[in-house]
């Protein structure tokens, strides 16, 4: 074999070990029958011996070949299920009998020990070391009676139940009714704590999402308006004053003409130069000057207002 093969290889087998590693771990044993009677399930060669069930929770094939069925915690691989056999592929949601005849030579699906009420069952990996599932038979378990795990969640296949039965081989372990959620709740949490736990967590997240939306709505509304505000203020202060207005310029040049002069004259020129102002007939505007124009609107050059009343 050449290197560049082996590489290839390698990997391969690595990755074929590890997936067979998972699928196993999806294996349960889901009901023992230690001791027969008349009514026991009889094997190939006519006897009733006690079996074991094995049972695959996944939803893909499992290749129980390899692995392990022991009842002593110190000698983990006691009775090695055969690699040779092809039927050892175990289906979604099927199960498996083998019977525990103490002779493994009578086939495939037999086991090297008999089972006794009081002990322990354990499946093993294929690597002989894994636990990978077990179950304990009672010691005064009455004859033709099983142990069996039974599955509250029918759809999950979740086993959490395990009791004394009439015995199921080869058969889907259900509690006969399925616990809904409402049955699971209330076995899990007798007393409501959890939910209403769960009720003020979700009042609270949604009050916490209520102020948050309206937290970013309003701070968007007030950045909205403080920019038209900001608009606003910019575009008063760039347009010029219109006419009729005293702004900065004007009081200065007022304020200059008053300090110049003393005179009533001054200040009348003064007065008038306001009242024509504010009476929009300015004929411009220049720099720290006023320029009053003269047409039939002014006062200016109004002879009537030079005549002096003289009383008799």
């Amino acid at each position: 074999m050449s290197v560049k093969k082996l590489f290839l290889l390698v990997p391969a087998l690595a990755v074929s070990l590890l997936a067979g590693a998972q699928n196993v771990s999806d294996l349960i044993i889901s009901e023992v029958m230690p001791v027969p009677d008349s009514t026991s399930l009889v094997d190939d060669f006519g006897v009733r011996n006690g079996w074991v069930e094995l049972f695959n929770t996944s939803q893909g094939t499992v290749n129980i070949g390899g692995c392990y069925l022991t009842d002593d915690r110190s000698d983990l691989r006691k009775s090695m299920i055969s690699t040779l056999d092809r039927s050892t592929r175990l289906g979604p949601r099927q199960s498996v009998v083998f019977y525990a005849s103490g002779d493994q030579s009578n086939g495939t699906f037999y086991t090297s020990f008999k089972l006794r009420p009081g002990t322990t069952i354990y499946l093993v990996s294929n690597d002989g070391r894994t636990l990978v599932d077990s179950l304990s038979v009672p010691s005064g378990i009455p004859a033709g009676k099983s142990i069996a795990k039974f599955a509250y969640d029918n759809k999950a296949v979740v086993f959490s139940e395990c009791k004394l039965s009439d015995p199921t081989p080869k058969a889907y372990n259900a509690g006969g009714k399925a616990e809904s959620g409402a049955q699971r709740l209330a076995r899990e949490d007798p007393y409501g704590f959890t939910l209403t736990l769960v009720s003020v967590s979700v009042v609270f997240c949604a009050l916490l999402i209520l102020w948050w939306l309206f937290a970013a709505m309003f701070q968007s509304a007030n950045k909205k308006h403080r920019a038209a505000l900001t608009a606003q203020n910019q575009k008063k202060a760039q347009a010029p004053a219109p006419k009729g207005d005293v702004n900065g310029e004007i009081a200065a040049a007022i304020a200059m003409a008053l300090e110049s002069g003393s005179e009533d004259e001054v200040a009348a020129a003064i007065g008038l130069a306001m009242e024509q102002w504010l009476s929009d007939t300015v004929h411009d505007n220049e720099s720290f000057v006023v320029t009053i124009r003269r047409d039939s609107q002014s006062m200016w050059n109004n002879k009537a207002l030079n005549f002096r009343n003289y009383q008799r």
